[in-house]
């Protein structure tokens, strides 16, 4: 009877192995995010996706910027005229704080001398021009985005700047993968154990039942990750789940990265402090410039009379330098027509499907395929350790 119920139960604890090397598997592919152990060496582990990250990004980036966006084509939807109808609230506000700082910094005797209507008439007409400057500065970023924004840097930056960033994006677009991995280890697992239940009942030799157990271990595990990716394209009624997904994947990507990385905070951030920043600056200061003299060309003899031109000049040179500090604050006010109208989700998901097979691959692979034989090892190694354990039982 003993004998009996050993047999029985050999292939449904090769199941349960198969199931907890896959969990493990998976767990040891996110964590720990950052390495835990002796530091140089192989005594410890950090989770293989942010082992990885710095390589991943990089092909991420590489590929979103290559394949599935277009700054030229994503800004170019931008109206000027609504995009300046949206800010007006925080223009008036934003452009009246300036004015005033400016004139007295620069010029407080005159401006407190003069009454508080008057100083309201100056700042009018100042906020008069507000919305022609808001066109200018549009256009002028349409017609010179790429050399303003540099996407693949701004995609790098964000995603480096959060190491949980990355992981959460490979995590959440691969949750189905990960389950079917974990279940796919209790049905290769269980006919493994078929076998090694006929081959200890024909043997009872101990050496079996590790063998077995860091067989069980190793192929489920390799079967589990490859059956994710391959086949790439349908054969025999079968398609590597990850490529089945294609269309769901390529929305909830397009999601992600639009709420994670492309959002218009991150795109701003960029534009400010990024290694083309010099650029919007020098922009916003041009038309910051063109603006004030427009606005302040009929009384132009009086103002150069009253205040001088290099007083004027340095009071321009400080607006402008104003204008880029409040920049965050003012766009804040139209961040939400700015991400519907910019759309990165939708043109994402859109353009995903056009990528190649091996490309679209390339969303999820690069992120652990360096270190699957760790994996697929770990997994052959507490395969063995069962089987020893279940000599020792028996």
């Amino acid at each position: 009877m003993a004998d009996w119920a050993v047999l029985v139960v050999m292939p449904f604890v090769a199941a349960a192995l198969g199931y907890v090397t896959k969990r493990i598997a998976i767990e040891m592919m996110f964590r720990p995010l950052r390495f835990v152990g002796i530091p140089h060496t192989f005594l410890g582990w950090q989770g293989v996706v942010p082992r990885n990250a710095e390589r991943t990004i990089r092909i991420a980036a590489e590929l979103l910027t290559t394949r599935l966006l277009d700054a030229r084509e994503v800004f170019a939807r931008v109206d000027a005229g609504l995009l300046a109808k949206e800010l007006e609230l925080g223009l008036l506000i934003e452009v009246d704080a300036i004015t005033r700082d400016v004139m007295a910094k620069h010029h407080p005797g005159l401006w407190e001398a003069l009454p508080v209507l008057a100083q309201d008439v100056i700042v009018k007409q100042v906020q008069a021009g507000s919305p022609e400057a808001v066109r200018k500065i549009v256009e002028a970023l349409q017609d010179n985005i790429d050399q303003v924004l540099d996407i693949k840097e701004m995609a790098v930056s964000t995603l480096r700047r959060d190491p949980a960033l990355m992981v959460r994006l490979v995590k959440d677009i691969s949750r189905p993968e990960m389950a079917f991995i974990a279940r796919s280890g209790i049905y290769f697992g269980f006919v493994l154990g078929l076998v090694q239940t006929l081959v200890w009942a024909l043997t009872r030799e101990p050496i079996v039942l590790p063998l077995f157990g860091m067989c069980i271990g190793w192929t489920t595990d390799w079967l589990a990750i490859k059956l994710v990716f391959f086949p790439r394209e349908r054969k025999f009624g079968f398609q590597g789940i990850f490529q089945k997904r294609r269309d769901e994947v390529a929305q909830q990507y397009g999601k992600l990265i639009a709420d994670e990385v492309m959002t218009v905070p991150n795109i701003l951030q960029a534009v400010l402090n990024g290694p083309r920043a010099d650029r919007l600056k020098a922009l916003v200061h041009k038309v910051v410039w063109q603006t004030v003299d427009e606005q302040a060309s009929l009384a132009r003899p009086v103002v150069m009379a009253a205040i001088g031109a290099d007083r004027l000049k340095e009071m321009k040179r400080e607006a402008a330098i104003k204008a880029v500090e409040r920049l965050p604050d003012t766009i804040r006010h139209a961040e939400g027509y700015l991400t519907e109208t910019l759309d990165v989700g939708n043109t994402i998901a859109t353009k995903m499907r056009d990528l190649t097979r091996a490309e679209y691959e390339d969303l999820l692979r690069p992120a652990f395929r360096r270190d699957e034989w760790k994996l697929i090892a770990v997994g052959a190694a507490i395969g063995f350790l069962v089987g020893e354990l279940q000599v020792l039982l028996l």
